[in-house]
C-alpha cells in the first residue's frame, strides 16, 4: 500500500470532518451530537427497527448505540415495544416528539450543507457531487455498470462529444484534425436541424461524468442514421456501447423507421462487434484515404 495515498486519504478525512462539523459536540448547532443526529436519520428511514439492525447500518459498537437509545427513550423520543416476530428483540420507533426532533436535525443538516457549498458555482457543485458519488461507489464496491444512466443531450454536450471523440481517435488511431472537422460538421448540423420526433442523442453518464454517447438522425426515405458512437476508455467493458446502440434501435423502431444505417471503419473493431451483435449486417466495404490514414470504410444496415 502506498504511504502517500494513505496520508492523502487521512488528510481528506480530517478536512471532511471539519467541513461538516463532525468534531463539534453539537451537530449543525442542534442539541445533538453527530452520532445522535445519524441515529435520528436511521430511525426515521427505517420506521420500525431493532438495535441489531441499527448497529449494522450505523457501523457502531452495540454498547455505544445502547447508551444513545437509552437517552432517547428517557427523553421521550423513541418508543420501545416487543417484537411480534422475534421475542428476543424489541422494536424501536420514533415517537411524535422524536419525529419533530428528527425533522429539526435534518433541516439543520441541510442548511449546513447549503451554507458550505453556496460559495461554489453550479459547475463546481456538480463536480463536487460527482466526485463524492465516485468515492461512494469505489469504497462500497458497487457494480460500476449499475450506476450508468442514459439521458438526452444538454447544452454543451455535443461540443464535448466532438472534442473527446476527436482526441481519442487521434490518440488511439493517429487520425488527424480532419476527423474533428467532420465530427464538428455532424454535431453542428444535428443541433441546427434537431427534430425530437425524428432525431435523438443519448449521453451515457456515471457519477455525473459523461462516458459515452450516440446520435441518430433522419437520413430520408424511412432510414435512420446512427452517428458518432463513442465510449470513454475508462468505461469500456461495462456494456455502455451496447446500451447506446440498443437505445438507437428502440428509438428507430418507435419512430417507425424501416432501417438503420451507419458508416464506420474496419479498424474500429469494438464498434463493429457491437453492430454485429445488435443484428446489423455489413453491406459495403470500400478503401479510402481520410483523416490522414489509409482506411477501409464500411456501411452497415439493420432492417426493422
Amino acid at each position: 500500500m502506498d504511504a502517500t495515498q494513505i496520508a492523502e486519504i487521512r488528510r481528506f478525512n480530517r478536512a471532511f470532518a471539519r467541513w461538516l462539523g463532525l468534531f463539534d459536540e453539537h451537530y449543525s448547532k442542534t442539541d445533538y451530537s453527530p452520532a445522535e443526529s445519524r441515529l435520528f436519520y436511521e430511525l426515521a428511514a427505517a420506521g420500525h427497527t431493532n438495535g441489531a439492525n441499527l448497529a449494522r447500518s450505523m457501523g457502531v459498537d452495540p454498547a455505544y448505540l445502547s447508551r444513545m437509545l437509552q437517552k432517547f427513550v428517557a427523553d421521550g423520543l423513541v418508543a420501545v415495544s416487543p417484537s411480534i416476530s422475534d421475542r428476543r428483540r424489541n422494536q424501536l420507533a420514533l415517537t411524535a416528539d422524536g419525529d419533530k426532533a428528527a425533522a429539526q436535525v435534518e433541516a439543520a443538516a441541510d442548511g449546513a450543507i447549503a451554507d458550505l457549498i453556496s460559495p461554489l458555482s453550479e459547475t463546481a457543485r456538480a463536480e463536487l457531487v460527482s466526485a463524492m458519488q465516485t468515492i461512494a461507489r469505489l469504497l462500497e464496491n458497487e457494480d460500476p455498470a449499475a450506476s450508468i444512466i442514459l439521458r438526452p443531450h444538454r447544452i454543451g454536450d455535443v461540443a464535448h462529444v466532438v472534442a473527446r471523440q476527436s482526441r481519442l481517435y487521434a490518440d488511439e488511431y493517429g487520425w488527424d484534425g480532419s476527423y474533428e472537422a467532420l465530427a464538428s460538421e455532424i454535431g453542428g448540423k444535428f443541433l441546427a436541424e434537431f427534430d425530437p420526433s425524428t432525431d435523438g442523442c443519448w449521453i451515457a453518464e456515471r457519477d455525473g461524468k459523461l462516458i459515452g454517447s450516440v446520435f441518430v438522425v433522419d437520413a430520408g426515405q424511412g432510414v435512420a442514421q446512427l452517428r458518432l458512437l463513442y465510449v470513454e476508455p475508462e468505461a469500456r467493458g461495462l456494456g455502455v456501447g451496447k446500451l447506446l446502440v440498443e437505445q438507437v434501435v428502440r428509438f428507430a423502431r418507435d419512430r417507425r423507421y424501416s432501417k438503420i444505417r451507419l458508416w464506420t471503419q474496419a479498424s474500429l473493431v469494438a464498434a463493429r462487434k457491437l453492430y454485429a451483435a445488435a443484428g446489423f449486417t455489413l453491406t459495403e466495404s470500400k478503401p479510402h484515404h481520410s483523416f490522414g490514414k489509409d482506411l477501409v470504410g464500411e456501411y452497415w444496415e439493420l432492417k426493422l
